[in-house]
Formats: C-alpha cells, structure tokens, sequence
C-alpha cells in the first residue's frame, strides 16, 4: 500500500547551502532502495516535504525526520492512502521559491511567503504541485 506523507519543520541550524545539500544527499543515497520518492521545499528556517511510498517505509523516515537534531516543531500535516505517486519520478526533488512568482504564494497564503503551519495539508500538497507545475524545482531525478 503506498501512502503520502506531508510535514513541516523549523530548522535548528541556520539554514545553509551546506545543510541542504547533506540533506538532499542523504535523501538521494538511502531512497531509492526505500522506495521513497518526494519533494523538499524550503524558505528561511521552514521545511515543507511530502514523502511518497510503502507505509511502513515512510512512517520510518518520518519518525527519524521528527528526531532528527535539525528539525524542530516538526508537525504532520497530511497523510493519505495513495493509487499512484505525483512524485514518483524524484528520490527527492528541491522547490526553489527564488525561482517563484510571489502571487502563486499569495494564491494559498496570507502572505507571500512559505507558511506551512499556517495553511491546511490539501492547500500546502497544491502549493507543492503549482510549484511543480510552474517548474520552480530543482534537483536531480532519479
């Protein structure tokens, strides 16, 4: 059974190209013999990241994700059962918002900047795929 999982989090650490990019190392080394696909987005000091795959899988990675000493106020915003991934063709893809046009924040938020906390799981999930649709993402597919 494949599930999605979206979550938010404050980062720890001051939010550095060298932090991403062990994250998203990390992310491109353990998952694909996981079978997790997904997508990371960040902005300032906020993580916003859907998980797609097996249950048992994700709910793994997801609570390794809560313990993880970079993260903190980490927060579930969604999880569902899934028939197909929409993020089946990235081990983990990175939304870059400096490539985002402010009015496509605006059309899900009270301001044009990544809140996550603030919004329902559904409007971050949309959020995540206009990002997608308007090629903001970065990153390598698998």
């Amino acid at each position: 059974m494949l599930v999605r999982l979206l979550y938010a989090s404050r980062s720890s650490q001051p939010h550095t190209t060298a932090l991403l990019e062990t994250i998203l190392a990390q992310s491109h080394a353990h998952n694909p013999a996981r079978g997790i696909t997904g997508i990371l987005c960040y902005s300032g000091d906020i993580f916003m990241q859907v998980l797609e795959g097996s249950r048992a899988e994700v709910s793994a990675l997801y609570n390794s994700i809560a313990k993880d000493p970079r993260h903190h106020d980490v927060e579930l915003l969604l999880l569902e059962e899934i028939s197909q991934r929409r993020f089946a063709s990235w081990t983990m893809g990175q939304v870059n918002l400096a490539k985002a046009n402010p009015s496509l924040l605006l059309r899900h938020s009270e301001k044009p900047e990544l809140n996550p906390f603030a919004l329902g799981g559904a409007s971050s999930l949309a959020l995540l795929e206009e990002l997608i649709a308007t090629a903001a993402i970065v990153g390598r597919q698998h």
